[in-house]
């Protein structure tokens, strides 16, 4: 596990020590990825840099790695779960190995297979690999995004990182993509592969490319994340789902430093845990929650660790302390993201960090195996079905004009409105004529659909939970989900690895048909009868409440000053019309509605632009590790 930065030059350039220092802050500005070690290759054409956290084999797993008598270079970040197999495999191939690292094995087969390498490889990476004999940069993003890859052309060259402040950390300043700003404001993250910040973008999850010196990257598809149920018996499918998942999870456990698990009051964490503690029974678990009611899985967590007989570490976060982090958190996301259980997830990750290396998590469930109540929907709106569309057409009428807050306002609206005219994923913050008051120079040519409607038109015709899984997983999961997991986590200089989202239990998932994901009057059905005497009873048909935050009760009370401040302070006037903030910001005071995911949306992107575009905070402040004593309750 590790960060990495890389320069391809436009042309042969012989460095100068002042180029090799200016690269080496660079590659400074991500040592949180990798405390243990860095290192550093260089020649006429390329430029590599490495951070290090070390995993596994820490004697030989020092990058950049060279092979083949230094034809390859590679830097790589990330676990390869099937590395010894394969590399098994190459050894009665006739080929030798001078280390025991995943990274060998990885250059080991790409001399022999090329690019089809990539397909082959079951874990999570971001890659780069040099051929020094063809003059020619290759490249590969894991199959679901789980480790992230950022690009920008520059004139000197084009620059791949793990983290974008790595790259912007040369340019003397960052200008907002409006482009991006306006997706961001429907989805509450950066949509890939745009970022925020003009001219840099990020590799798309199961993609590799090809660059060579003078040339734009060239992108190719190994991996497309489709569902494509097959009719099969219920027991089989249950067999298949506790098979997959618990050697998932043995594999994802190699390691030779220590493994913990987040464990929440949900299904996915608690299975995850229960299989975990088959291969490491003293395995330790993390949860946070808040001191106000509702709010806080910290006693089904203890419940469920104390049933699996695990020791359970748990963290409350008060309103101060999570707005006090708040810039230090945005830091670290790189983009703005207005998901509020990214904070406690930086939290849950700081405690775990102070016990353990490795932590594993129960992302991906829900994308996979029907999770979210949302998908639920198609159910509830069969009644529209037998509507002549005409009629559908008066009611969506009657419905855009009932005030907002009235019963069955939004029932219609729905019900009325083709799918692929309404869903795109499970956060839809502003709609498009909300947008054209709120954001300066609104761009009509740039609605949210243009996100949405190439991967709708890719499962036209399919059933419609497996249309929107489609549009989650291409779109939700890597943009929110995955972003806030590796961010989050690597903050600390924890390895988070996420059994669910493996090739081998995606290749079930896949499979499984709807009626068996949406059953019995709740989501994830095959899953939650597969987890039957693997997870302690309680858990099993609990409410998802993933990361449950109160900001709706504390912009009201306890941040409600700062977020008036910030809204004053921020200089994005020239993006933003700030008179409907500050009304949204009143009338959600006062009950008239509850716009809190709206304003914490517009607040994270001030907070990012202070950060990023004004430069109003102290950035070493920002990168200085946390090393606040926290409040620990051993459960």
């Amino acid at each position: 596990m590790c960060g990495f930065i890389g320069l391809i030059r436009h042309e042969a350039t012989e460095l100068q020590q002042e180029s090799i220092n200016v690269f080496q802050r660079q590659n400074e500005m991500i040592t949180h990825r990798g405390p243990d070690d860095e290192g550093y290759y260089h020649n006429e054409y390329i430029s590599f840099g490495f951070r290090r956290l070390s995993i596994i084999d820490i004697d030989s797993g020092h990058q950049p790695l060279s092979y083949e008598n230094e034809r390859y270079w590679i830097v790589f970040n990330g676990e390869i779960y099937n590395y010894v197999e394969l590399r098994n495999e190459l050894i009665k191939d006739g080929v030798q190995f001078h280390t025991e690292s995943d990274t060998e094995v990885i250059l080991a087969m790409f001399h022999q297979y090329g690019t089809e390498t990539f397909h082959q490889l079951r874990g999570m990476f971001a890659i780069l690999i040099w051929d020094k004999e063809k003059e020619t940069l290759y490249g590969a993003r894991d199959q679901f995004g789980i480790k992230p890859l950022y690009y920008s052309k520059q004139p000197d060259g084009t620059y791949f990182s793990s983290e974008k402040k790595a790259i912007t950390s040369i340019l003397d300043a960052e200008t907002v993509n409006r482009e991006a700003l306006q997706h961001y404001l429907s989805f509450q993250y950066v949509p890939e592969p745009y970022s925020l910040t003009e001219g840099v973008e990020k590799v798309e999850p199961g993609h590799f490319f090809t660059v060579k010196p003078g040339e734009d990257p060239t992108f190719t598809r190994f991996f497309h994340a489709t569902f494509t149920p097959v009719d099969g018996e219920k027991s089989k499918w249950i067999s298949r789902i506790q098979e997959t998942l618990r050697n998932s999870v043995q594999v994802h456990m190699r390691s030779d430093v220590p493994v913990g698990s987040f464990l929440s009051g949900g299904i996915d964490s608690s299975i995850i845990v229960s299989l975990a503690k088959e291969f490491n029974p003293g395995i330790k678990t993390f949860s946070v929650g808040f001191d106000h009611n509702g709010f806080s899985e910290i006693d089904v967590a203890k419940e469920t660790a104390d049933k699996l007989g695990v020791e359970n570490i748990s963290y409350v976060i008060s309103p101060e302390e999570y707005v006090q982090k708040l810039p230090k958190i945005m830091w670290h996301n790189d983009d703005p993201l207005a998901d509020p259980a990214c904070v406690p997830l930086y939290f849950v990750a700081r405690e775990a960090s102070k016990h353990v290396t490795v932590v594993l998590s129960g992302e991906g469930a829900d994308e996979l195996f029907g999770g979210y109540n949302i998908y639920r929907e198609p159910e509830s709106l069969k009644v529209f079905d037998s509507i002549p569309n005409p009629a559908k057409d008066l009611l969506r009428k009657v419905a855009h004009i009932m005030p907002e807050g009235v019963k069955g306002k939004s029932f219609l609206e729905r019900g009325t409105t083709p799918l692929q005219n309404r869903y795109i994923g499970n956060a839809k913050m502003f709609e498009e004529d909300e947008k054209v008051d709120l954001v300066h120079q609104y761009n009509e040519q740039h609605p949210y659909q243009q996100i949405t409607r190439p991967l709708f038109h890719n499962v036209n015709g399919q059933h419609a939970v497996n249309q929107m899984q489609y549009v989650d997983i291409h779109t939700w999961l890597r943009g929110d989900i995955l972003l806030k997991a590796d961010k989050m986590t690597m903050a600390h200089s924890l390895e988070l690895r996420v059994p669910f989202l493996d090739v081998e239990v995606f290749k079930v998932a896949r499979e499984i048909p709807v009626h068996y994901k949406i059953a019995n009057g709740t989501t994830k059905s095959i899953l939650r009868e597969a987890a039957k005497g693997i997870v302690p009873e309680h858990v099993l048909n609990r409410k998802k409440l993933g990361f449950p935050v109160p900001i709706r009760h504390w912009l009201k009370n306890e941040l409600y000053d700062w977020a008036k401040t910030l809204i004053s302070e921020s200089q994005t006037d020239y993006l933003l019309n700030k008179q409907v903030i500050h009304r949204l910001l009143e009338e959600h005071v006062v009950g008239k509605g509850d716009y809190s995911r709206k304003l914490w949306t517009v607040l994270m992107f001030m907070l990012w632009h202070q950060i990023f575009v004004e430069r109003a905070h102290d950035i070493e402040d920002l990168r200085n590790e946390d090393k606040t004593m926290s409040k620990l309750t051993v459960m």
